[in-house]
């Protein structure tokens, strides 16, 4: 659930197009890059920006760590200029850390996001979650993104049709999340749910250019990774792994044995001009 921020510093923002609720209200597919743990910090963030992708998350960030830690805020919340709209997702049970987290980030993020999909998802009763979210359109939220899966649900089917309904009743925006892996999908699912947006995330990963019409990964696009990877000193794990998956549909069995089982920055740059003249 999104609350958008009171405080928002414009000086840092400077350069954004659109504010997220303008874009909702804009009648236009609004494409947004999923709260990711470990995935959705900014060097990815700016990929996905580059390839059409209009509002981005932060990772998933524990409101309590986030205000008792210094290296925790400063290895969970990096951002610039040039990174807007930004919505900074925070986990919490208590009211007030996540008051005071929010107050850290606001000069610098267009909204704050609460997650509430860890495990309650839809219920298998619609009405109980059409109640549960007319509740929080009530306590003054923006919009509402829905995982269209109950609690128990992993690889099953997405409930479309229940995400409809939950639109249907809804006079805030919401977002429609769950297997979305082609820009094609992320239509056919705005469509068939009337919602304002989808949100995605293995699709991204997989594929961080998915959202400008690509099929798979281009080669392009792996390249822009590495140069604002290095630019903005990621680490070298999340470095290679955002490679893996990038690399997934264009590479053999016997390439990926042999890609995944690098082990610094020298190696992969090497692999990758030598196999992709990157």
């Amino acid at each position: 659930m999104f609350m958008k921020s009171d405080c928002i510093q414009t000086t840092i923002c400077q350069e954004r197009k659109k504010d997220p609720i303008e874009m909702f209200h804009s009648g236009q597919l609004v494409k947004v890059s999923a709260p990711m743990v470990r995935y959705s910090k900014l060097a990815f963030r700016t990929l996905v920006r580059k390839y059409n992708c209009d509002l981005c998350y932060t990772p998933m960030i524990v409101a309590a760590d986030f205000v008792r830690s210094v290296k925790a805020r400063d290895s969970e919340f990096t951002t610039n200029q040039g990174d807007c709209p930004l919505i900074v997702q925070f986990a919490a049970n208590d009211a007030r850390l996540l008051s005071d987290a929010a107050r850290i980030v606001c000069p610098y993020a267009n909204g704050i996001d609460i997650n509430c999909g860890c495990p309650q998802r839809i219920h298998d009763d619609i009405i109980r979650t059409v109640d549960l979210c007319r509740k929080a359109e009530a306590t003054g939220v923006s919009w509402i993104t829905v995982h269209g899966r109950t609690v128990e649900e992993r690889h099953q089917p997405v409930h479309y049709e229940a995400i409809k309904i939950i639109k249907e009743n809804m006079s805030i925006p919401v977002i429609a999340n769950g297997d979305i892996r082609s820009l094609k999908e992320a239509e056919n699912v705005w469509h068939i749910t009337g919602t304002d947006g989808v949100m995605v995330a293995r699709g991204l990963l997989a594929n961080p250019a998915m959202f400008a019409g690509y099929e798979e990964t281009p080669l392009k696009c792996m390249w822009d990774w590495v140069d604002l990877a290095l630019e903005l000193g990621t680490p070298y794990m999340c470095f290679h792994q955002h490679l893996m998956y990038m690399m997934e549909k264009i590479t053999s069995r016997q390439e990926k044995r042999v890609f995944n089982a690098l082990s610094s920055t020298s190696a992969v740059l090497d692999y990758l001009t030598n196999h992709y003249g990157i």
